[in-house]
């Protein structure tokens, strides 16, 4: 029979509260997706608006008989959101305890390795249950100072469609400019 030893305890992982952490990287894990949440009256506003440009390419393309044969995105697929990499890390920080910390976005392969003295800033996530994310890192080590950037509704949607959206919103104010006068 083999007696268990009570000394061997697993280390308490701890998550900072302070805004600014400083401490040596301990483990970069496996990171996993997760998606942006979009709301759905400002997704709905974007589309609208889109949509009386929209009307108007397609009039205009009906009377030129030139269409592009673009598929558009569903309005599922735009309210699904887009996703962006989280990867927990853990550092232990100055007084020795070891925390766990959420990297949201993407960095250059080389500019975090385990063992780096960094310095952290961190925001606490909606969600409680979350460790706090990183807003920006100065790697101590190499000098480098680093903003992780992840995927957002802006970027989700996409120029072509903001624009045409921006381009709907001139035309109905034209229009009830227009009306007003009148």
């Amino acid at each position: 029979m083999v007696a268990m030893n009570s000394d061997l305890h697993a280390p308490r992982i701890t998550r900072p509260t302070a805004r600014i952490v400083t401490g040596r990287i301990v483990r970069l894990l496996e990171g996993y997706p997760r998606e942006v949440r979009v709301g759905q009256p400002v997704l709905v506003a974007v589309l609208m608006a889109a949509g009386v440009a929209g009307l108007l390419v397609a009039l205009l393309q009906t009377i030129a008989s030139a269409g592009s044969g673009r598929g558009r995105r569903t309005f599922k697929d735009l309210k699904k959101g887009p996703e962006y990499l989280v990867t927990p890390i853990r550092l232990r920080d100055s007084a020795g305890r070891l925390c766990e910390v959420e990297l949201h976005g993407h960095l250059p392969q080389s500019a975090l390795h385990p063992a780096d003295h960094v310095q952290l800033t961190l925001r606490r996530q909606d969600d409680p249950e979350l460790p706090p994310k990183i807003e920006r890192i100065v790697n101590l080590t190499t000098g480098q100072l680093l903003t992780p950037r992840t995927a957002t509704l802006w970027s989700h949607l996409g120029p072509p469609l903001l624009l045409q959206a921006s381009l709907g919103v001139l035309l109905l104010v034209g229009v009830a400019a227009c009306t007003a006068v009148t």
